[in-house]
């Protein structure tokens, strides 16, 4: 119970780094493996910053075999003399002053990606132990930080110089190495996922054109322990990379770049014959998912270039109307890069750009660039192409509206494709409501039966929906499975779909623990990523985690997820237990269906979400394209069919527990 008393003497006061340790999700968003990346990222983009500022251009990031991570960059290396003010070396100030850097003013960066000076002094305070080695006017000097508990106060003391700076002697040597071991009392797992850093790795190399970033995971052999990654074409290769198993409508990538004032901004673009836009924007280094300034810049230009183009090359006639943005982004992938002195990041996630002045900036690069382009005659077949693409787009979306209007018409776009379909719930609180979209008409009734029917809907899809990758919207609303899920969500899709109208707070994917079931899940996600993303975005989708086996020993039941809980199960259970294999859901009565993959108490919840957007755009081309050659070469690279727990899926949803 709280005090009744409150006064000055109950204010904590939190000195040096506690306050870190002690909210670590403040700093870093979470404990989880997620925070304990955001760490190597912190010092990693400390060095990406010497690198994109022309102070670097080399990058080693090493993982070593005691669990400890190092970063060195060839670039100035950090200040070793006295700070003015504080009186202990600059190194000191780096990595145990919070808000402390040199990336407030421009005289030392001219753009950053690390504007908070938090970065390097909460990576201190959440390590157990730290070394800086600063390689500086031909001197090799070193300190060291330890996080150790005071026998007098028995409290954790984060981030404690272990002694001054060193003097080792001299070098030829110049840059940064700084290798940190985070501490397991913070972290709920502190072991580095090798793929998750050469992914971001790899973006960074992509990004900084030329700089050379070596990868080694010592945990490792073989020609997995290193990797380089390294760029001459910079963002255009990253396209080419991007459009792995798409087919180019050329094979020409249209490279843009440009400066305005102290804003620059470049823009690699390609096209594919595909239907969807892929557009990922970054600022200073910065992935922003949410768009921004910078985007909405590139896009008015964009579209304006074209339509001046189309209707200069007589492709557009007097009478027509102008083609829309959309339009003329169908099948487009494009990476956009923009550097900014002062970025201000918006949203719930910092992950859009909020500077205004950004925008006039970017509008006016690419308008120049762009005219320029399309104004070069070897350019033409290629302009001429992108128009008459754009052109077939907005015929097919002229024919999408008309199959919305019909549909509308014949059902108000309400319940009449959907009778004797869905089983709606009664809660009027949308948030509350969840909406199970299960696998066939057997497991429909057992989820309509088992259900809560205060907040529980269920719709059941009657064989494989659609796969939509590379199908045209008017494609997809002619699919009575999907037709039937957009009334039941009542969101709209693509560029109608509005999230304020979700009738579902969650929107969970049943299907069974088979090769069919895992089909229809990806078919589902690719749906939802292609037409609803922001359902994805917001975190409202999640896959349902129904049980492989039922371990019964008289009156006792457990439940297995999978193999190794079916090894606990059975140890468990002793000898003399029963064992069921269930093939599908179908095979579960309403009462174990409730139990095992529908009571909140009890059940469990994959909640989906992107970690990187490129990447999920990637392998869902990769995994759900016309193209077989690229899925094999996946799937032969990275399933392991005797450890099926290994095999890698293009978006690693977070667990919910226990809801």
């Amino acid at each position: 119970m709280a005090s009744q008393t409150y006064n000055a003497g109950d204010i904590q006061v939190l000195e040096g780094l506690e306050a870190v340790r002690m909210r670590p999700g403040m700093y870093i968003g979470t404990t989880s493996s997620r925070g304990l990346h955001h760490l190597l990222w912190e010092i990693v983009d400390n060095a990406i910053d010497e690198a994109s500022n022309g102070f670097a251009t080399e990058i080693t990031v090493t993982l070593h075999k005691d669990g400890s991570a190092s970063v060195y960059d060839n670039g100035r290396g950090m200040p070793v003399d006295t700070h003015p003010a504080l009186g202990i070396s600059g190194v000191e100030v780096i990595f145990t002053v919070l808000h402390a850097g040199g990336k407030f003013n421009n005289e030392n960066y001219d753009y950053s990606g690390g504007l908070h000076g938090v970065g390097a002094s909460v990576v201190n305070a959440l390590s157990r132990e730290l070394s800086v080695d600063v390689f500086r006017n031909w001197t090799h000097y070193r300190m060291e930080f330890t996080s150790r508990i005071n026998p007098k106060t028995g409290k954790v003391e984060a981030g404690k110089p272990s002694g001054p700076l060193q003097v080792l002697g001299n070098t030829r040597k110049k840059g940064t190495l700084i290798r940190f071991m985070p501490d397991d009392t913070i972290f709920e797992d502190v072991r580095f996922q090798t793929e998750t850093v050469a992914r971001r790795l790899q973006e960074l190399a992509y990004l900084n054109k030329g700089v050379q970033i070596t990868f080694t995971d010592e945990r490792l052999s073989g020609d997995e322990r290193s990797r380089v990654f390294r760029y001459e074409g910079g963002i255009s290769d990253y396209v080419l990379y991007l459009n792995t198993g798409k087919t180019p409508l050329r094979e020409d990538v249209i490279y843009l770049e440009g400066r305005r004032d102290t804003i620059i901004c470049r823009a690699a673009i390609q096209y594919t014959d595909g239907y969807t836009e892929s557009l990922f924007s970054y600022v200073n280094n910065i992935n922003t998912p949410e768009g921004g300034s910078h985007e909405t810049g590139f896009k008015a230009a964009f579209t304006k270039c074209l339509n001046d183009y189309a209707r200069k090359a007589g492709l557009l006639k007097e009478k027509d109307n102008n083609l829309s943005g959309e339009d003329f982004r169908e099948g487009l992938t494009c990476v956009l890069t923009t550097m900014v002195k002062n970025p201000q990041f918006e949203g719930q996630t910092k992950g859009r750009l909020g500077n205004s002045e950004v925008r006039p900036a970017v509008e006016a690069i690419i308008s120049q660039q762009m005219t320029d382009w399309l104004d070069n005659l070897k350019n033409q077949d290629t302009a001429s192409a992108i128009v008459a693409k754009a052109i077939k787009a907005a015929q097919a979306r002229e024919a999408a509206r008309k199959t919305r209007d019909n549909i509308r018409k014949a059902s108000a776009l309400e319940a009449a494709p959907l009778v004797g379909k869905l089983a709606s719930c009664t809660g009027r609180k949308w948030e509350d409501n969840e909406l199970f979209i299960v696998e066939g008409d057997s497991a429909g009734g057992s989820a309509k039966q088992g259900r809560d029917r205060r907040f529980q809907a269920i719709l059941p899809l009657r064989g494989k929906p659609l796969n939509v990758e590379k199908k045209h919207l008017d494609q997809v609303l002619g699919n009575e499975e999907f037709r039937s899920l957009i009334t039941a969500l009542g969101t709209g899709i693509d560029e109608n779909f509005s999230l304020s109208n979700l009738k579902y707070g969650k929107v969970i994917i049943l299907s069974d623990a088979d090769q069919d079931g895992a089909h229809i899940r990806a078919i589902l996600l690719t749906f939802f990523l292609r037409y609803m993303k922001d359902l994805i975005t917001n975190g409202h989708v999640y896959i349902g985690m129904p049980p492989l086996y039922k371990v019964q020993k008289g009156q006792k039941v457990i439940y297995a997820y999978d193999d190794r809980e079916l090894g606990k199960a059975t140890k468990a259970a002793g000898k003399g237990y029963t064992l069921q294999r269930y093939k599908g859901l179908g095979e579960m009565n309403p009462e174990q269906l409730w139990e095992t993959t529908m009571d909140p108490s009890q059940r469990k919840l994959m909640r989906v979400s992107i970690e990187d957007a490129a990447l999920v755009d990637r392998l869902t081309t990769v995994l759900m394209g016309d193209k077989v050659e690229p899925r094999r070469d996946y799937i032969t690279e990275h399933a392991d069919f005797n450890r099926p727990d290994d095999f890698e899926l293009p978006d690693q949803p977070a667990q919910e527990g226990g809801m």
